[in-house]
This record gives structure tokens, sequence and C-alpha cells, in this order.
């Protein structure tokens, strides 16, 4: 807690519990679609009605933020893994500071971390809002169906996320640490 205030006030992240439990007021809601979004990578813009039948990670990050930084290696290994099995990956990039509003400083973290999954730069916190959305880094994973089946905030819980999304694809999950 103590390490929490400290970062909010050098102005990190708002502080949270050492261990963040799942949202489950969330869970079955659905989910709200993209909005606002500015520039895309890695794509042309998505909707979330076109990605029905499909198992939908949304990511909210920001390359500026250290805990989204050490979560981005699951992510990509996720959708690598997943990805000709019915995944779909959606950096939503929510800029905490001004300079990370910047598109080509979100195209040089997208080069530097490896990421081709789609990404959108939501400079006004349009889709952040939407999902009422407060830390980075959060995890939404949305069903076949478009209801969010799982949230998470913050860095961990990684061999739960990849069983959720495989438990959707019907997928053997691979071996994973959490860490």
């Amino acid at each position: 807690a103590l390490a929490g205030s400290v970062m909010a006030a050098l102005g990190g992240e708002p502080p949270r519990a050492a261990e963040t439990p799942f949202a489950t007021a969330a869970a079955q809601a659905t989910a709200p679609d993209f909005v606002g979004l500015g520039n895309w990578y890695n794509s042309a813009p998505l909707k979330l009605a076109d990605l029905r039948g499909k198992v939908v990670l949304v990511n909210f990050w920001t390359y500026g933020c250290v805990n989204c930084v050490n979560t981005l290696p699951h992510v990509t290994d996720l959708y690598a893994k997943y990805k000709d099995k019915g995944l779909v990956v959606v950096g939503v990039h929510t800029p905490e500071f001004p300079f990370e509003r910047s598109a080509s400083n979100v195209q040089a973290a997208l080069k530097r971390h490896g990421i081709t999954y789609p990404v959108a730069q939501d400079n006004a916190s349009k889709t952040w809002n939407a999902y009422r959305n407060r830390y980075w880094p959060a995890q939404y994973i949305v069903d076949q169906n478009g209801k969010i089946v799982f949230q998470h905030d913050g860095e961990g819980k990684y061999e739960q996320i990849e069983r959720t999304v495989a438990g959707l694809l019907n997928a053997a999950p691979a071996e994973v640490t959490d860490k």
C-alpha cells in the first residue's frame, strides 16, 4: 500500500491492493464496442460486433507504464499461440501522460515490443470509459457471444488468463508459469 501511495505521489499508477481481485461485476455483461479511437495499427479499425464467433482479449495499456510493459510478453505469446485458433487480441493504448499520445511514440513501442496484433489509440479515453476501466494494465476476455467473461487489473494471473482463453477455444493450454 505504501509503494502504491508513493507511486501515486510520484505521478505513477493509482494505488491498488497488491492482489487485485477479479472484477466479477463486469463478468457476463455485454462488452462495449470500441468507440472514439484514433489511429489503428496492424489492422483496419475493428468493431466488436464483427468479431462475434471469436474470443477477444481487450488489453488496456500504455507504453510508459512499467506494469503494462511487463505484461506485453505474455499478451504477445498468447496471441502467437491462439491467433490461428480463434483468438483476437486488441490492444487499446490509452495514454496516462501527454507524451504517450504521440502516434510515432506508439509505433516505436509496437516495434520495440514485437506487437503484431491490432492496437488502437484511445487518446480521448472513450473506449476506456465505455469499459469503465480504472487501471493500467487491464485485460478483458470477451467470449464468442460478446460477453465479458473475465477481467483482471495489473500484472499476473497469466495462467488463469490462458486457461480461460483455451477453454473458450476448446484448445489445450500450453504450459505457463504464473508469476
